[in-house]
């Protein structure tokens, strides 16, 4: 789906991404542009891929704090800084204060995944693990640099957190200065808004799609309204752009300068970060891969060359797991097969052989015997196959109805 920014007026300009640059020399990596030639198949022009998942930390959210922490005054400093995050602000405020020196606590969701968790406290940040929702680890946050002192660090709305953000569009301007568009997931919108400023100043023909995950979208409802609207539950599993409300600071940046903004569905997540970790050879998390995502849902949408940026690579090993099925499963990977067959002595056997000549891999089989709908001699068997794409799932049915199995479901 796609939804068009209404008129705003920015609340940066270039040179304040150009100062955050020059900050982040010898401490942000300037990270690789890759190109995909499957996906430049799709879309039928050059797409390249920003690797922002392979920057410290594993996300741009590094860039953004160090600039926003970099600002302090020496007093400010001295009373330490506080973040609430459920993972890659967390990690980059940790690793940031380090650098700077600062003393740092980030409150973090009781459920926050382990390793964000390690990682969080070896970059040097003591965790404080507060609340099962983001909404209640930022309350913590904000009461704790109330009662303290500390500078509370905001992932997103604030402008040297966005201006830190935005010298990823420098940095693309830079690797691939034909670029045509620039694809780039939206949460809070710091990234977008930051990157924004930067490339419509100094390239104000590229176009700039946002991308949100559909169950999280709180930025057609606001841009329509003209102003930031709070969802009451957003629900993804892309949790690094899972926002139920749009900063202030950089909705006005995107309602004048982001030229649209799509949304894309779980199952199209998947299967991007499933295509990135297959054809890329690259790890990303699912909001990461949301620009992907939305080349895969109507790539003939994008006018090249494009680049979409790959915002971070903090996944927790389960989810990817679970998304790495669910991404196989959405692209026809996967079969799921109930089959009634005559109970007699090697007739698992000779189901087996005919899954072998169709070329489907069992990865799951079981019985089902005290169904009170099958025959004294009757069995059903449910089968869970791994498979080649939608066309070989069809192929695997139509041979076994050649070989007089009954498929059932």
């Amino acid at each position: 789906m796609m939804f068009r920014a209404t008129a705003r007026h920015p609340a940066l300009i270039l040179d304040d991404v150009r100062g955050a640059q020059k900050m982040l020399s010898g401490v942000a990596r300037a990270t690789a542009m890759e190109g995909s030639r499957h996906l430049t198949e799709l879309v039928g022009a050059p797409v390249h891929l920003k690797c922002e998942n392979l920057q410290r930390t594993g996300s741009f959210k590094l860039r953004g704090a160090y600039v926003r922490i970099s600002g302090l005054t020496p007093v400010e400093r001295a009373a330490g800084v506080v973040a609430a995050s459920a993972g890659n602000h967390a990690q980059g405020v940790a690793l940031a204060s380090s650098l700077l020196g600062v003393r740092s606590t980030v409150f973090m969701p009781v459920g926050a995944p382990l390793p964000k968790v390690a990682a969080t406290q070896e970059y040097g940040a003591e965790v404080r693990l507060h609340g099962q929702v983001v909404d209640e680890t930022l309350a913590a946050a904000q009461e704790y640099a109330a009662r303290t002192g500390a500078v509370f660090i905001h992932p997103f709305d604030h402008p040297d957190i966005i201006a830190g953000q935005g010298t990823v569009g420098l940095e693309i301007l830079e690797q691939c200065p034909e670029v045509r568009t620039i694809v780039v997931g939206i949460g809070g919108g710091g990234l977008a808004a930051g990157m924004a400023v930067a490339v419509k100043a100094l390239r104000p023909d590229v176009r700039i799609v946002g991308v949100q995950a559909e169950g999280a979208a709180a930025y057609p409802p606001s841009l329509a309204a003209g102003h930031p609207v709070s969802l009451d539950d957003p629900v993804t599993m892309a949790d690094g752009i899972k926002v139920g409300r749009p900063g202030d600071v950089p909705f006005t940046v995107i309602g004048e300068l982001v030229d649209e903004v799509r949304t894309v569905s779980e199952d199209e997540l998947s299967s991007a970060l499933l295509l990135c970790l297959e054809r890329a050879k690259l790890v990303v998390e699912p909001a990461g891969a949301s620009p992907v995502a939305a080349l895969l849902s109507d790539p003939k949408a994008f006018r090249g060359p494009v680049v979409a940026v790959l915002s971070g690579g903090n996944v927790d090993p389960l989810l990817l797991q679970r998304v790495l099925r669910h991404g196989m499963s959405a692209a026809g990977r996967y079969l799921s097969l109930r089959l009634r067959l005559t109970d007699r002595p090697g007739a698992l056997a000779t189901l087996l052989a005919a899954l072998t000549v169709a070329d489907a891999n069992v990865l799951d089989i079981s019985h089902v015997r005290t169904d009170p709908r099958l025959g004294l001699t009757e069995v059903e068997v449910d089968l869970h196959l791994e498979t080649k794409g939608p066309r070989h799932c069809e192929e695997v049915e139509a041979a076994l109805r050649a070989e007089g199995y009954r498929v059932i479901g």
